[in-house]
Formats: C-alpha cells, sequence, structure tokens
C-alpha cells in the first residue's frame, strides 16, 4: 500500500510539471476538474439511462448539474484551502493572500464564501439551462452525451472553485461577489412567473407570488454576508497608529458591514409581506453608503482624492437619479438597478484603493493628511 501511494505521488508530480507555486495549483486544479469530470459521467449515466432528458425544468439534465455543481463547488473549494494550507508557523504568520498578521478567516467565513461558490454554480447552471432550453426548443437529451455534459459542467465548476479557493484575496473575493450577484439576478429574472416584474420594483422578484422569489432572497441574503466578510479584511491594513486613525477605521468597517447587514434583510423581509421593514433597510443601505463615501476624508485621511472625487460622484448620480424616479422620468427598478451597480462597483475599487493605502509610510500619510 505504501509502495502504491508513493507511486501515484510520482505520476501527479510528473503531471504537475515544474515545482513552481503557480504550476502546482494549476495542475492540481485540472487533476481536481479531471475526478469531477469523471464522477459526473459515472453518476449520470446510469441515472439518464434509458430515459430522453429535457434540458431544463423539474428532473432535468440542467437541474442535475446545477444540484450536482453546486457540490462541486463547494467540494472544491474546500480542496483549495486545503491545498494552501501551509505548515506550522509562529502565530503572527501570514496564512495567505486573504489574511493580515495576527487574523485569519475563520470557519465561518470560509463556510459562507464556500456557500457562496455553491450558490453561484447552482444558478449559474440553472441560468444555462433554461437559455440553452430556449435555444432548443423540445430538443431531448439522450443518456450518454447527457451524461458526458454533465461531466463537463462538474469538471469545469470544480477547476474554477479550486483556483479561486487557492488565490484567494479580499480582491478575488469582490469579484466572486459581484459575479454572483448578476447570476443570481439574472437567474432570477429568467425564472420569474411575471414577465413585466420590472413595472413595479426589482424587489418584486423577492415576492412570495413569485416563483423566483427563493433565488432572488438568497442571492441578497449570501451577498450580505459576503459584503460582512470583505469589511473586515477590506479595512484591516488602513493606518491605525493614531486614536483618530483606528476611529476612522472603525466608522469605515461599521459602516460596511452595516451595508451588508441591510442587504441581507432586503432578501430576509420580502416588500409583499414586510413592506415598511423592506424599505426601511433598503433606504438605509443607500444612506449609510453615502455617509462613508461622503466623510471617507475625514474617516480615512490618507485615501486618494482621486478616489474621494469618484465616491462623490456616484453619490451624486444617486441622488439624480431620485430626482428622475421623483418626477416620474425613471421608474423604480432602473434607479435600483443603477444604484446597486454604482455601489457594489465602488467596494470593488474601495479595495484595491485601501490596498494601496496599507503600509504607506508615516512621513506620507502625514503629507496626505495634510493635502
Amino acid at each position: 500500500m505504501r509502495a502504491f501511494g508513493e507511486w501515484v505521488r510520482q505520476v501527479l508530480r510528473q503531471l504537475r510539471g515544474p515545482e513552481t507555486a503557480d504550476a502546482v495549483f494549476e495542475a492540481t486544479a485540472l487533476i481536481v476538474g479531471t475526478a469531477f469530470l469523471i464522477v459526473g459521467f459515472v453518476i449520470g449515466w446510469p441515472v439518464f439511462w434509458g430515459h430522453e432528458m429535457a434540458i431544463s425544468g423539474t428532473g432535468s439534465i440542467g437541474a442535475f448539474a446545477a444540484y450536482g455543481g453546486a457540490a462541486t463547488a463547494a467540494i472544491a473549494f474546500v480542496l483549495g484551502r486545503l491545498a494552501v494550507r501551509p505548515e506550522e508557523r509562529s502565530p503572527d504568520a501570514i496564512r495567505d493572500g486573504f489574511s493580515v498578521p495576527g487574523d485569519r478567516l475563520r470557519w465561518y467565513d470560509l463556510a459562507a464564501i464556500a456557500f457562496a461558490h455553491a450558490a453561484i454554480a447552482y444558478l449559474g447552471w440553472l441560468g444555462v439551462a433554461k437559455l440553452l432550453e430556449s435555444s432548443f426548443t423540445d430538443a431531448p437529451v439522450f443518456p450518454f452525451p447527457g451524461a458526458l455534459l454533465v461531466g463537463v459542467a462538474f469538471a469545469l465548476t470544480a477547476y474554477v472553485s479550486f483556483l479561486s479557493s487557492v488565490a484567494l484575496t479580499p480582491m478575488v473575493l469582490s469579484l466572486v461577489l459581484a459575479v454572483f450577484l448578476v447570476v443570481g439576478a439574472f437567474a432570477s429574472m429568467l425564472a420569474s412567473n411575471d414577465p413585466h416584474w420590472w413595472r413595479d420594483n426589482l424587489s418584486a422578484l423577492g415576492m412570495s407570488t413569485n416563483s423566483a422569489s427563493l433565488a432572488f432572497n438568497a442571492t441578497l441574503v449570501i451577498a450580505g454576508v459576503m459584503v460582512t466578510t470583505i469589511a473586515r479584511y477590506a479595512t484591516a491594513g488602513l493606518p491605525a497608529t493614531a486614536p483618530d486613525d483606528r476611529r476612522g477605521r472603525f466608522i469605515v468597517r461599521g459602516g460596511l458591514i452595516l451595508m451588508g447587514i441591510f442587504l441581507a434583510c432586503v432578501g430576509i423581509f420580502p416588500v409583499d409581506e414586510f413592506f415598511l421593514l423592506h424599505n426601511t433597510v433598503a433606504t438605509g443601505m443607500t444612506v449609510v453608503f453615502a455617509v462613508v463615501v461622503i466623510g471617507l476624508p475625514w474617516f480615512v485621511p490618507t485615501i486618494p482624492r482621486v478616489f474621494v472625487a469618484f465616491g462623490w460622484a456616484y453619490v451624486l448620480v444617486i441622488v439624480l437619479l431620485a430626482a428622475f424616479f421623483a418626477v416620474g422620468y425613471y421608474n423604480l427598478t432602473a434607479v435600483e438597478l443603477i444604484a446597486a451597480v454604482l455601489i457594489f462597483s465602488w467596494i470593488i475599487v474601495f479595495l484595491r484603493t485601501a490596498g494601496s493605502v496599507t503600509g504607506q509610510p508615516a512621513a506620507e500619510r502625514e503629507e496626505s493628511a495634510i493635502a
């Protein structure tokens, strides 16, 4: 048994090629993807045997790929985190790109991120299946090609999820958040039983009478959890040597966390069942965003003035959109969609900007503050 294990390790080393970190992770991702390709085909073929499967809908190949893809994404994510786990080092050692000295991702952070990857896979494959069904109306899928397609879906999901896990940073997670929101929103729109939902507002997708309510509300809740996770690590490297610096960092971090909580609450409290509470948390998220953006040069004096102007322009656009809605020029759906894009794009850019501020010398920070 030991000899067999050594032989397997030698084969894997030969498959991986050069022993550089990127090459090892890339090759390992390919091996993981290949393994899930085989698993998907071996499971799918007996299940599909003797049936002509539909592309989308209950009991379809799309549903099979979506549920299996969700499990695949979560498993591959866990495998990726295990792959980057270093040997024992000092307590202050940085574990990976998503850690800061003396801190690291907790198990509940990883659970939320893994769940987000699973949700992206689930909603993504459902959306792909829906689009394919619209393109190939009433086309059946036979067992062998169906099992092969499922295996490919599992392989692609495992490959992407594994690489996302080993390269996890606040920036990567922000991109995962953006993809998740886009995929979740479009999947909800496609699954809606009301083709004219947009005439009301974006929250109409989350109404209990809408068939897309579960997907839409789950998207908002998971996105809210991800924003709160990002908030802690995105602000961890901001200057905090003086009491004012620590206070400013605390306010910015608290504002981002509050935005995440409000976003999750928008999904927890559907507009048709909790009208007042739903609108309160939705408006509160926008208000908190405006407060953080407007007060940023005072909360974090070292933040580049270009980014401050960038944020103020975003707030001005949101105010202008609200005015257009008030006079009836825009409907609420357009205002909500554009405001959501602006807010989450600002968060993504803030992560990069906060990273550039980290580690600035004290002299430069003082000069920035004076400017």
